[in-house]
């Protein structure tokens, strides 16, 4: 059985074989008043199409669920299955990626944060500008509220370079219990430790050949180079930091997360930050589970006191 529409298609398929109209319809048991019946859902869907297709145009790696929640905001309310159909009538489709091959068994991560500035996370991103430079882009996270604090873009980013970034964010946002990052030269430098006993911050390094234990910020990387670095074509080094800090403002902003209720990391901050004010205990993150480390696995913790004084 086909719906009306495929059927008045097929009227017209035989009117264009050379059959009159009355006998098209009569073969294919159609009424002809059916035949000037104009849909009023495309009328209807127009505007939601349209809207797809702009916010595509921003944004090519936006799927179905991240354009229903940006609709939302535009007074255009939809559910999953019909936000699924209109976004691949609009053929604004997202390539499938590779899939990659994970590890069978849950992992517990060391650390989780339960509270804003708990646990940061930094890391490196690498890339290159269009005249063959290269581009050092230094990631810092909050890990509860996934907020993006900072990323700083040079061609070559040292210990020096790391402790000014970390001293303006520490300055507006106030200093975090842990600091989370692998053991590159730049994070295990004696500047930077000798920095963080000053500021009475606590590492966090994770063991050696186990990402996964820095697993948001890895999760954070990921998406900033599919849904920036591999789509923009930078000529230097100032236009690839001035388009970086306008995605990131985008992922703060106006990004929803699947990790936070489809939230931005700002809308959930704010709700984080008044239900403390008003003395209500706030919900953690839906990533933010208090696991306990197994027996068998480190928990990953330095005391910055003990790294300095070997």
């Amino acid at each position: 059985m086909v719906s009306a529409r495929v059927r008045r298609e097929q009227v017209a398929y035989a009117q264009a074989r050379g059959r009159s109209r009355r006998r098209a319809c009569a073969w294919l048991s159609v009424a002809r008043s059916a035949l000037g019946y104009q849909s009023r859902l495309a009328a209807k869907e127009a505007p939601i199409l349209q809207a797809m297709r702009t916010f595509a145009g921003q944004y090519p790696r936006a799927g179905y669920r991240t354009m229903m929640i940006v609709l939302a905001r535009q007074d255009h309310v939809l559910k999953a299955d019909r936000a699924y159909r209109l976004w691949r009538q609009a053929g604004v489709q997202v390539p499938r990626r590779r899939p990659r091959r994970r590890v069978a068994t849950r992992r517990p991560r060391p650390l989780p944060p339960t509270a804003i500035n708990h646990v940061w996370a930094y890391d490196f991103v690498f890339d290159t500008c269009a005249d063959g430079r290269p581009l050092k882009c230094l990631t810092v996270i909050d890990e509860f509220t996934r907020e993006c604090l900072a990323i700083d873009v040079a061609g070559s980013i040292r210990s020096g370079r790391v402790i000014e970034v970390l001293a303006r964010l520490v300055s507006v946002h106030g200093a975090p219990r842990y600091l989370r990052s692998d053991n590159g030269p730049e994070f295990v430098s004696r500047a930077v430790r000798r920095w963080l006993l000053a500021a009475q911050i606590e590492t966090a390094f994770i063991d050696p050949g186990k990402p996964w234990q820095n697993g948001v910020d890895e999760s954070f990387n990921g998406k900033f180079r599919h849904e920036h670095l591999s789509l923009e074509w930078f000529r230097n080094r100032t236009e690839a930091a001035v388009s970086i800090e306008q995605w990131r403002r985008h992922y703060n902003e106006v990004r929803p997360h699947s990790s936070l209720a489809y939230r931005t990391p700002h809308e959930f901050k704010a709700i984080t930050e008044t239900t403390t004010r008003t003395g209500r205990s706030a919900a953690a993150p839906p990533h933010a589970e208090h696991e306990e480390v197994r027996a068998d696995e480190p928990n990953g913790l330095t005391n910055p006191e003990g790294a300095i004084l070997q």
